[in-house]
């Protein structure tokens, strides 16, 4: 009866009790996320089956299994650093430009992203070359990253204009923006398949219509033939677009979307 009393009774839960649920909370799922489709989740699952089959041999007499296993782990840290020092200081990198950190240091990066996209844009269709860049959310794409070339370089209109300049080797792909860093280029998409459209669009925007369908991403065309300017988000698009107007189109579904994400 005792020991049901003792089991039964709970300690008193105050607030620092509740903040630091909080912040442990938001340290796992801040690392799950930093290691989704990497390599680092391998090792996750593989480090999660040694620990069983540790406590195992503990359990049962598996005593060359829990020697085995004792000893390797020893190493396991030092080679874990080695093998994934990219993957540790990607996702350091990562965790410094976070939602949270991005609310203390203003939108003005957000801001560099927009003008910078802008610019490009404008300057591309003036010469009648075509592009395709998509802006991250909410919706992560790194499958359609990894389909690209990594860049992983700050966002500017020299860099996007060289990449899409006729006969540069990733001139056909799309250019796919993540947290304000030029993540990946020459990136294949899905095309859409619906027919409400006009059958005068290219492949281009096709492919912005499909990854805007497929996620809440915000994809930036200009196009070869015609010279003008187009944003698709949400499975729609808004064609004939001049630089400012896009600026402002951008300012709204990036900025906004932001701003109501962090609140």
């Amino acid at each position: 009866m005792n020991q049901l009393t003792a089991i039964l009774q709970r300690p008193t839960v105050n607030w620092w009790d509740v903040l630091d649920i909080l912040v442990v909370s938001i340290l796992i799922y801040e690392g799950l996320k930093l290691i989704r489709g990497t390599r680092a989740a391998q090792m996750v699952i593989g480090s999660i089956f040694v620990l069983l089959l540790f406590y195992g041999s503990r359990r049962f007499p598996l005593q060359t299994v829990n020697w085995l296993i004792r000893n390797v782990f020893v190493y396991a840290g030092f080679a874990a650093i080695v093998l994934f020092q990219s993957d540790i200081r990607r996702a350091l990198s990562h965790l410094g430009r976070s939602p949270v950190f991005r609310y203390f240091a203003g939108s003005k990066q957000a801001d560099e992203t927009i003008e910078e996209v802008m610019t490009a844009a404008s300057l591309l269709a003036q010469e009648h070359v075509g592009a395709l860049i998509v802006i991250e959310r909410e919706i992560g794409l790194r499958n359609y990253v990894e389909s690209g070339i990594p860049i992983d370089a700050a966002v500017s209109y020299d860099l996007l204009t060289t990449i899409f300049r006729p006969g540069a080797p990733m001139h056909d792909g799309a250019v796919i923006i993540q947290e304000d860093r030029l993540a990946a280029a020459g990136c294949f998409l899905p095309l859409t398949v619906s027919s409400k459209f006009d059958r005068d669009l290219g492949t281009r925007h096709r492919a912005a219509i499909g990854v805007t369908e497929e996620s809440d991403a915000i994809a930036v065309v200009v196009s070869e033939e015609r010279g003008e300017i187009s944003v698709a988000f949400d499975g729609h698009i808004e064609r004939r677009l001049t630089p400012e107007r896009l600026r402002d189109r951008l300012s709204e579904l990036v900025l906004q979307h932001r701003a109501a994400g962090v609140a």
